[in-house]
């Protein structure tokens, strides 16, 4: 079963209270650790100006570059070392187009990976371009609600999320959606879950554990993490977990589960899930 994740790595600068480290980011980065461990019949198609952040995956081999001019940059501050976070980004304008995808797509496709970081990365044409396969879709919300707010400093701006019509047409008709608990107060300000036609949202909430909205909503508890070292991608961690469970098993609670698991063991390390530990 060939999964596609399509989405953009980042250059990340981590700040965790007086420590700072610069560093590869992005959902398909954090993702490709957990798929070559798990699931490794996967290619990433990722987008940047830097050629040199596909050697930091774990087999670069697996990677297809769409080749742009901008790279995503992060901000990711963690104050109270915990998984409080607060965000800023360059809000780099590089699309991944649907021409970008027509010539590097593999013959046999079972399953999309799509994680955008904010909201020019996908376009509505692009969308439907992947859902015209008729394959599953499991979709990342984050970056279709991100919008430049504030200018910090240099091209860097804090982060404002909000939901538009546009957005709702891209999300809806997938497999499953995902998204953190501050996003889903977004989404389900003035919808229910069956105006989307989405099979399941999965809602993580750090160390409050997550919920699945399905045939009935399901509450997993999070496995507890006594010493977080990083938070930064762990949201993408249970994601690829779940992800990889689902399409084994068909099991919410196993896949639930096993991506609670997953997601705490990341916590445990700076930078992607490490698998020997």
């Amino acid at each position: 079963m060939t999964l596609v994740i399509i989405g953009p790595v980042t250059q990340d600068l981590i700040i965790n209270m007086d420590k700072k480290q610069s560093k590869t980011g992005g959902a398909v980065y954090f993702q490709s650790f957990v798929f070559e461990e798990f699931f490794n019949d996967y290619i990433i198609i990722t987008n940047c100006g830097d050629e040199k952040l596909i050697d930091d995956f774990p087999n670069p081999d697996k990677v297809k570059l769409v080749k742009k001019d901008n790279t995503h940059y992060f901000i990711n501050e963690y104050p109270n070392n915990d998984d409080f976070r607060i965000q800023y980004s360059n809000f780099a304008d590089i699309p991944i187009t649907k021409k970008d995808l027509s010539d590097i797509l593999p013959d046999d496709i079972d399953a999309f990976i799509l994680n955008p970081l904010n909201s020019y990365d996908f376009s509505k044409e692009t969308i439907d371009y992947l859902k015209s396969f008729d394959v599953p879709i499991f979709m990342s919300l984050q970056g279709f609600l991100r919008y430049p707010f504030e200018k910090i400093k240099d091209d860097n701006h804090s982060i404002s999320l909000k939901l538009t019509p546009e957005t709702i047409d891209l999300i809806s008709d997938i497999e499953v959606l995902f998204l953190d608990e501050s996003e889903a107060e977004i989404l389900f300000e003035n919808n229910d879950f069956k105006d989307f036609n989405i099979n399941e949202i999965v809602v993580t909430n750090g160390s409050k554990g997550s919920r699945i909205l399905a045939d009935k909503e399901y509450k997993i508890n999070a496995v507890k993490c006594d010493n977080i070292v990083d938070s930064t991608g762990c949201g993408d961690t249970f994601m690829a977990a779940y992800i990889s469970k689902k399409l084994i098993t068909n099991s919410i609670l196993k896949s639930a589960d096993f991506a609670s698991k997953i997601a705490s063991d990341k916590l445990l390390f700076f930078g992607p899930f490490k698998s020997n530990f």
